[in-house]
């Protein structure tokens, strides 16, 4: 069915599509009307929808309701992903599946509340304490917006992991006409629950997740545990097991989840320009352009940020000598792409609170070749 669609609106139908049957929430630019499409669909389908006091709340919320069963999410904007991370780090230990939308916005602080950025790529990244691997997407557009909801859905699912959903002002609030796709394959959560519920150690998979009430006796805890959720804080062997099995069960599966999308690149590519989110969009046309005159330029579209797709650079044409790499923050993603590959990486910063045009890139990639 195709729909005339606000970015935001999209996601909040891309949540209730997923299954998703508890929000809870607290009110800010520009992810808020997330929040109020969430409000407005989920009593349709028997959906618990909970405004909370603030983020803290509202992701305690989520964690909660994903442990007696719902598939459960949660959106805000910079700000409110700070206050949510030591929550967050809880569920990433206690392997609690949910999602986490992020319309970002210019910080520091409260910065440009109304104004667009990539500036939480690293926040989310690194943002809770200790070591561990994370799932954050990039959508470029409305449809996506829908559709890497239901993704992140599937991934919180699959493996037993908070999934964060990284979009920026201006896509949260882009209006574009958009085909809802009902035939998205939905993973559901097992409901074995006769294995040990955090972590089969011999082949670092995650486990069906038992739930309250279902009579097994749970101990959900951010300290150090064995498999059955016993704490053993001062086990070096434990301790050793749930990290490696927390970071191994993403790293092994890193092709299923690493997703990009390559355009015009061939033998004699000579240039890179890698770009993510709306960033993307204008990237892309000056990349087109650029083709269209014969410049020795191709394009690589990040779609999953972390785990970051590593495996692009391969098999990259040995030919490229240079990378563009445009970000709406002070160069997040391209302190990547450098550990990666030998090239000359050039970034393209932009942190006015204004997008980054296809003429301002392909501006750039003219002044390098």
């Amino acid at each position: 069915m195709q729909q005339f669609l606000q970015g935001n609106e999209a996601c909040a139908l891309g949540a209730i599509q997923a299954g998703c049957r508890f929000y809870a929430g607290y009110p800010i630019t520009p992810s808020s009307e997330i929040m109020e499409k969430m409000a407005e669909e989920l009593p349709k389908v028997d959906g618990v929808f909970v405004q909370m006091e603030d983020e803290i709340a509202s992701i305690g919320a989520v964690i909660g309701a994903a442990w007696a069963g719902a598939k459960a999410m949660t959106a805000t904007s910079g700000p409110g992903l700070t206050l949510m991370l030591e929550n967050i780090g809880y569920a990433i230990m206690t392997e609690t599946p949910c999602v986490i939308v992020d319309v970002q916005r210019a910080g520091p602080s409260t910065g440009q509340a109304t104004k667009p950025a990539s500036s939480d790529i690293m926040q989310v990244r690194w943002g809770a304490s200790g070591d561990y691997e994370i799932i954050a997407l990039s959508p470029w557009s409305v449809t996506e917006m829908y559709e890497m909801t239901i993704q992140a859905f599937n991934f919180a699912e699959t493996y037993r992991i908070p999934v964060f959903l990284l979009a920026d002002e201006v896509l949260g609030h882009l209006r574009e006409s958009t085909r809802l796709h009902q035939n998205i394959p939905i993973i559901q959560r097992p409901e074995k629950t006769d294995l040990p519920p955090f972590g089969n150690y011999a082949d670092n998979c995650a486990t069906p997740m038992p739930l309250f009430g279902q009579g097994r006796k749970l101990s959900v805890t951010g300290s150090t545990h064995d498999e059955w959720g016993y704490r053993l804080t001062q086990s070096p062997s434990a301790q050793a097991r749930l990290i490696n099995r927390l970071c191994n069960k993403i790293r092994q599966d890193l092709d299923k989840i690493s997703l990009f999308e390559t355009y015009f690149l061939e033998e004699d590519t000579e240039i890179l320009v890698i770009a993510y989110g709306f960033t993307a969009r204008g990237a892309f046309t000056a990349v087109k352009t650029a083709s269209q005159k014969e410049a020795k330029i191709g394009f690589i579209r990040l779609k999953t940020l972390w785990p970051f797709p590593e495996k692009i650079f391969s098999n990259l044409p040995k030919a490229i000598s240079k990378i563009v790499v445009p970000e709406m923050n002070q160069g997040q993603v391209v302190r990547e792409i450098q550990r990666f590959t030998n090239c000359q990486v050039i970034p393209y910063n932009k942190t006015d609170g204004t997008v980054i045009s296809a003429k301002e890139i392909l501006e750039k990639v003219n002044d390098i070749k």
